[in-house]
């Protein structure tokens, strides 16, 4: 699949971008990125937090460590939608 999106790159080079400046680009790819970013992270903390929800309601004496087990796990997914920021971000001011 890889190799098939690889070889469209000269295409769509030669195509689409013949005429839009480097500036365009980069923030046409910084709001891809964080969009992509923002819908993986939002989906898999609505999974985690559903999925705890349902754990705690089958066995509520382990709330506690549940509720624990999903802060972390929504800390390590927020962190990923903070990294998609810092690449938006970096495409758009790093081609001024």
């Amino acid at each position: 699949m890889n190799t098939v999106l690889l070889a469209w790159i000269p295409v769509l080079s030669g195509v689409v971008i013949a005429g839009i400046e480097t500036k365009a680009i980069a923030a046409i790819a910084a709001g891809i990125a964080i969009s992509c970013g923002a819908l993986g992270c939002s989906f898999a903390m609505g999974k985690a937090a559903s999925h705890a929800i349902d754990a705690g309601a089958r066995q509520p004496e382990v709330l506690g460590k549940i509720q624990t087990m999903l802060l972390a796990a929504i800390v390590f997914i927020e962190s990923l939608c903070i990294y998609t920021l810092v690449v938006a971000l970096l495409l758009i001011f790093m081609f001024r």
